[in-house]
């Protein structure tokens, strides 16, 4: 944005992560009816709380079908369908391997090659049994979990963008923690692209949008390092090891925030060369890839412009 432009910031802790909202005039009760959304939301899909819907799926696993509202069972349905797509990377059922490797919460070992095996049986998204009638999910085997925080967020902040639409604001930011959609932008928002393994605020550069959602999703997020090999929290759900590539990191530019989500996850499993040539065949929904050799390969700049600040890194 223009430095003359006065923008009003307002920050909570919500779903484990620092949010953010930007607005361009100062609103208090808007941005606390924001973050109420952003709980009731963040209550409808977490598996962090005993009593929400999707742990009650998970209790009830190998047992009996669970009913659950309309929303819990609609973003459901789109992460088992982007779970069954030939190849993909992203498992909505990978829990039990999550938890085995423990990538973020203090985990710096690597799991027994019997023990991920096992846990394997537990991640096949066809055993996730859908009943649109009755509006139920089934895990067939017992110790089978899903896990929509793949997923949530960016369903979570179209729902924001869409409230705040309804509030006639026409220009906005929010970030959910690495989820950044935005309404409007005077001339553009300005989203930091940050510098793998380094501080909070180095940056590679700056990609500057107008009403589209900025997700960033690298593997310099959660990760430990053992005898010399850093092991990070994109897992394979063919392997139950660490995804193994050129990339250290994949952005998505997109109307929607949940398809940043998506697509992060999709592109980082199938690489850049894969991954262009996807993209190419797929409407509104642009790239930037940053691989371990310091390039920056955006797949257009339709939708965004990318500022380089590191001439360390190679644009391309």
């Amino acid at each position: 944005m223009s430095p003359d432009d006065r923008v009003y910031a307002y920050s909570a802790v919500l779903m484990g992560s620092p949010i953010l909202l930007k607005l361009l005039e100062h609103n208090q009760p808007l941005a606390a009816d924001v973050f109420r959304l952003i709980k009731q939301q963040e209550n409808l899909f977490t598996v962090n709380r005993p009593a929400s819907e999707v742990m009650a799926v998970n209790q009830a696993a190998g047992d009996h079908p669970v009913v659950v509202s309309q929303p819990v069972f609609d973003l459901i349905a789109r992460a088992r369908e982007i779970s069954l797509l030939t190849g993909s990377c992203f498992n909505f059922t990978i829990g039990p391997l999550v938890k085995c490797w423990k990538i973020g919460f203090q985990g710096n070992s690597i799991p027994p090659a019997a023990e991920i095996a096992r846990l394997l049986t537990l991640t096949n998204p066809r055993q996730v049994i859908l009943d649109r009638q009755a509006r139920s999910v089934f895990l067939q085997t017992k110790g089978m979990e899903i896990d929509l925080g793949a997923i949530a967020k960016g369903y979570i902040a179209d729902r924001v963008r869409d409230f705040l639409r309804q509030q006639q604001v026409t220009d906005a930011l929010i970030n959910l923690g690495g989820n950044v959609q935005t309404i409007g932008g005077m001339p553009d928002w300005g989203i930091g692209l940050k510098k793998p393994f380094a501080g909070p605020d180095e940056l590679i550069g700056v990609i500057s949008v107008c009403g589209k959602s900025v997700v960033t999703s690298g593997i310099y997020e959660r990760y430990f390092e053992l005898a010399g090999q850093r092991y990070h929290h994109i897992l394979d759900p063919q392997s139950g090891f660490p995804l193994d590539n050129e990339l250290l990191s994949v952005t998505i530019i997109s109307p929607q925030s949940i398809d940043g989500d998506i697509y992060t996850t999709l592109l980082y499993g199938m690489g850049v060369d894969k991954g262009l040539a996807y993209i190419a065949e797929t409407p509104d929904i642009e790239a930037i890839f940053v691989t371990r050799q310091r390039q920056v390969i955006c797949s257009s700049q339709r939708q965004f412009t990318f500022t380089l600040l590191d001439n360390r890194y190679q644009l391309q």
